[in-house]
Formats: structure tokens, C-alpha cells, sequence
């Protein structure tokens, strides 16, 4: 189980995305749709804890000022190992200051950051298939670049818990 500082996508984006989930799924290859609770939602992860206290969490979010509106363009797919599957977000100066500052509150709260969202080592991606074999990925390519190049306007965020799906909408954006 994790937590996760997600940003949510716009109603537009949000759609395309569980319209691919599903094209993924009825070519039977899983998608986050399917994955664990069935519950997740279309979204980037600015930050992941192993381990934290709830009430610092959000008292250290708190203290972020309140960011303005961030379009994502997503235009390629990737994979991480054990065959993860996601939309590549072009990566901007402002998201990564944003991100930056978001691992330095969490951090002072005591929270455990997941090493892969280091400043240095994130990569700002949407996960499409949590575990694509390598002879699937032609039709997952294929699947997805009908629908890319995908922008999406990012307006809310949210305290995700990957366990259960549970969100706790933010004030405001990081």
C-alpha cells in the first residue's frame, strides 16, 4: 500500500484515457481498469510514500502555494521494468519546480518517498497496463497511438491510496 500526490486529469483527458483502458482490455491485455481494487483513476503521481502520518501529509500540503493550471501533452508510451506501460508526459520546467517542491514538504513531514519519485530519477508518466508481456506490446502500440497525441489540463490533485483507490481531494493544486 501507498500514497500517492496525484494530479487528476480534466473530464476530456479523463475519458480518453478509460476509453484506452477498455480498447486495452478487449484485446486482452490488462489495463489499470482491471488492476488490483478496479478502482484507479486516470492521473499523473507527483509524489509516492511507503510510509507517512496522514495528518502531517496534508498539513504539509497545506503549506504549498496554490499552483495554477498545468497542461500535460502526452505523445509516446513507455515502460518501466516488470512490463508497466504508460503515456509519456512531455516534461516541463514548471512541473518539475512543482514536484521538486512537493518531495521537500513531504519530506519535512517525515513521509518516506518512494525512490523512483526522487527529484532526478521521476519520470511524469500515466500508467495505460500495469504488466504487458513483451509479445502484447505491438497491439498495446497500436491500440494507443490511435488516440495520441492526448493534451490534458490538469486542475485538480489529490491523496491517492494505491491500496484501496480512496482519494482525498486537495485544496488546491501543488
Amino acid at each position: 500500500m501507498a500514497l500517492a500526490v496525484c494530479l487528476l486529469l480534466d473530464s476530456r483527458a479523463d475519458l480518453a484515457v478509460r476509453r484506452l483502458w477498455s480498447r486495452l482490455e478487449e484485446r486482452g491485455i490488462a489495463s489499470l481498469a482491471s488492476h488490483t481494487h478496479g478502482g484507479h483513476v486516470p492521473h499523473v503521481s507527483l509524489a509516492v510514500l511507503r510510509r507517512w502520518d496522514g495528518d502531517e501529509v496534508r498539513a504539509a500540503l497545506d503549506t504549498l502555494p496554490q499552483g495554477e493550471a498545468i497542461d500535460l501533452h502526452f505523445d509516446g508510451i513507455g515502460t518501466f521494468r516488470r512490463g508497466r506501460c504508460w503515456l509519456v508526459s512531455a516534461v516541463t520546467a514548471d512541473l518539475v519546480t512543482r514536484q521538486e517542491r512537493l518531495v521537500d514538504v513531504l519530506r519535512a513531514s517525515g513521509a518516506d518517498l518512494h525512490r523512483n519519485y526522487e527529484p532526478g530519477s521521476w519520470i511524469p508518466h500515466c500508467t495505460i497496463s500495469p504488466r504487458v508481456q513483451l509479445a502484447d506490446l505491438g497491439v498495446l502500440a497500436a491500440t494507443v497511438y490511435v488516440v495520441l497525441p492526448l493534451r490534458a489540463r490538469v486542475e485538480r490533485a489529490a491523496l491517492i491510496d494505491s491500496g484501496t483507490g480512496q482519494q482525498w481531494p486537495l485544496p488546491h493544486l501543488p
